[in-house]
């Protein structure tokens, strides 16, 4: 299985750039605006009602154009609490960076001196947003579409750095004209959770936007819905005061299916003179920001529209497959919610599994449609409603047309091709998917696969039925142990010996001498002659995690931040940036274990609300 990262590009990367970027750190926001290359609002339109200065922060309705310009509002009295140090060594930046002041001053949203050619302001976008497949307009306050967007995300910077084209958005950077009336505010809590998921998710291997700073004000506040300590209630019982707090992500570009949505939908109705100019220069350039190096330049926009389409559904099922191989649920996996790109976008309502569920929905919102099993499904109704903005630019060419509508139809099964690919590795049986020996026969090959997928069924029959601890489980899997003693590391039941205890256990052994028999099986079939259940273990180890952001670690982390202490934040963030690794005892005792009991149904542990 492949752990594919979102590809960068650049229209406009120079030579001089590249190594400006690469043999100069850039330790300071001049060295940084040096590097300014703003292709989405250079390239693109701008809302012709828009103002020059960016101060544009009530929510209007916004009839046409890509983006508008936003300045964002600056936190008060910022306070920095971390970084990404290895994604700034990525980036060429010296670590001293993220205290520089002109640095702090942009990255926590004032953008009243940064040097030129830096723009004073940044930007905010429109976007659709369709739900399992079906468009809705209402929760955009005028009831028509057009002032739903970014309500508190502002891009502040886009640039070439070291050869690659990055975007930089604030999180919680204050209101734009699609805000809908809120403030525009993230909280530290909320910030805390995102910055640490993207350092997590980028060394899980799953392709996600990153985290670059994180700075919290340190007199201003706003109210927000919360739980109340050990609280079950479902949705938050208090309202309760929290420091705002400003987190950047970045990525190759924050392009949605949701955008493509909007501007479908505007030459559908035919809202403006401009909309199918609109729409296709909206689909170039999310080819150009992030599919330049698989879609020929010289081909023609039809032909550019079709491999599009194919080359998101590779990266969309490989993501899925990739959370699913993690436990990690996105819980609001709506089409606003998901990167043209095919990478992790949003970090709102996500959770990481403890107990193994099919439905596992950290969301209270969500209902089983975006719970973890049912991710593919999402997928499925984002591809479709993905593939039916393109559609309005391919009607005056049928046959393309037609190329667009079966590589919409294939994707169900081939999205369980994938599934299955990912399983056979998270179980060591990656090998099923390679050539076997030119000896066994087509019969042998196909009962190998009956017999991996009657293991993979029980064994999640199992795991429910036990239940067992997800990423405990195959963690302790992946030593290929002698008997079930260590899997019952992951077990939530007690070491009791009861009748049913005592027959589970024995399911439990025949099953794990099923699965032996099998790795055994598919190794004396296969071409790797150098393969053995030793370096099988190793490639497990390597694909099932041992450190995952658990929300029950996470809580304490930001309570702490809270009172002024972020030793717990920087603590998790070193043992989440390296997730397979086999770390201190001291870290094992700490983040390799079961949920706590007393976590069990507690609000914003165990379930939470959207708040944030």
């Amino acid at each position: 299985m492949t752990n594919r990262q979102p590809q960068t590009h650049s229209s406009a990367n120079t030579a001089a750039d590249s190594k400006l970027a690469s043999s100069t750190p850039i330790s300071t926001l001049g060295d940084l605006a040096k590097l300014a290359d703003y292709s989405l609002m250079d390239s693109l339109n701008c809302d012709p009602e828009a103002t020059e200065t960016g101060d544009d922060h009530y929510p209007r309705q916004v009839f046409s154009g890509h983006y508008v310009p936003v300045k964002p509002t600056p936190i008060q009295d910022p306070e920095y609490i971390g970084h990404s140090k290895q994604f700034f060594s990525e980036l060429g930046f010296a670590d001293n960076l993220a205290h520089d002041p002109g640095f702090i001053a942009m990255f926590s949203g004032d953008m009243s001196q940064v040097p030129e050619p830096m723009k004073k302001f940044g930007w905010a976008t429109g976007y659709a947003l369709s739900i399992y497949g079906t468009e809705y307009t209402q929760q955009c306050p005028f009831r028509t579409g057009n002032g739903y967007g970014d309500g508190r995300a502002v891009s502040v910077l886009e640039g070439v750095i070291n050869g690659k084209r990055w975007e930089m958005q604030l999180k919680g950077g204050g209101p734009t004209p699609y805000c809908r009336g809120a403030d525009g505010r993230a909280v530290l809590r909320s910030s805390v959770r995102e910055f640490l998921a993207q350092e997590n998710m980028h060394a899980l291997g799953v392709p996600t936007s990153r985290s670059l700073s994180f700075y919290v004000s340190k007199s201003e506040t706003v109210d927000r819905p919360w739980y109340s300590e050990g609280s079950r209630s479902e949705d938050p019982d208090r309202l309760v005061s929290e420091a705002v707090a400003i987190s950047t992500r970045v990525a190759p570009s924050f392009l949605r299916v949701g955008q493509l949505e909007l501007f479908a939908r505007r030459v559908r109705a035919n809202e403006h003179s401009q909309a199918f100019e609109e729409l296709e220069k909206i689909v170039l350039h999310l080819i150009d920001r992030e599919y330049a190096d698989v879609i020929d330049e010289q081909v023609s926009t039809p032909e550019k529209v079709v491999i599009l389409a194919r080359e998101f559904r590779s990266r969309l099922m490989s993501l899925i497959a990739n959370w699913i191989r993690v436990g990690f649920c996105q819980g609001n996996f709506n089409s606003d919610n998901c990167a043209a790109g095919g990478f992790t976008l949003d970090y709102g309502p996500f959770g990481f599994c403890d107990v193994f569920h099919p439905y596992y929905q950290p969301w209270t919102g969500g209902g089983q449609h975006f719970s973890f099993m049912n991710q593919t499904n999402a997928a499925q109704k984002n591809f479709g409603s993905f593939c039916s903005a393109l559609s309005p630019l391919l009607e005056s060419h049928p046959e393309f047309l037609q190329s667009l509508n079966e590589i919409e139809a294939s994707f169900p099964k081939a999205i369980q091709s994938q599934m299955e690919r990912m399983w056979a590795t998270k179980l060591g049986l990656g090998s099923l998917s390679i050539e076997l020996k030119e000896e066994a026969n087509d019969e042998f090959k196909e009962e190998l696969k009956k017999e991996f997928r009657d293991v993979l069924n029980e064994v999640q029959i199992l795991m429910m039925q036990t239940p067992v601890d997800y990423t405990l489980f195959f963690r302790e899997l992946s030593s290929i142990p002698e008997d079930i003693g260590p899997l019952k590391k992951s077990f939530y039941t007690g070491a009791t010996q009861d009748k049913e205890s005592i027959e589970m256990d024995q399911r439990w052994s025949a099953w794990l001498a099923k699965w032996k028999a099998l790795l055994n099986n598919t190794l004396e079939a296969n071409t790797g002659q150098s393969d053995s259940l030793e370096a099988i273990s190793v490639q497990m180890k390597l694909v099932n995690p041992k450190y995952i952001l658990r929300e029950w670690l996470v809580v304490p982390a930001y309570q702490q931040a809270a009172k002024g202490d972020y030793t717990l934040i920087q603590e998790l963030q070193e043992v989440m940036t390296q997730p397979y690794a086999e770390q201190s005892q001291e870290i094992e005792d700490k983040y390799y274990r079961l949920k706590p009991r007393e976590f069990f149904a507690m609000g914003g542990v165990s379930h939470l609300s959207c708040s944030s």
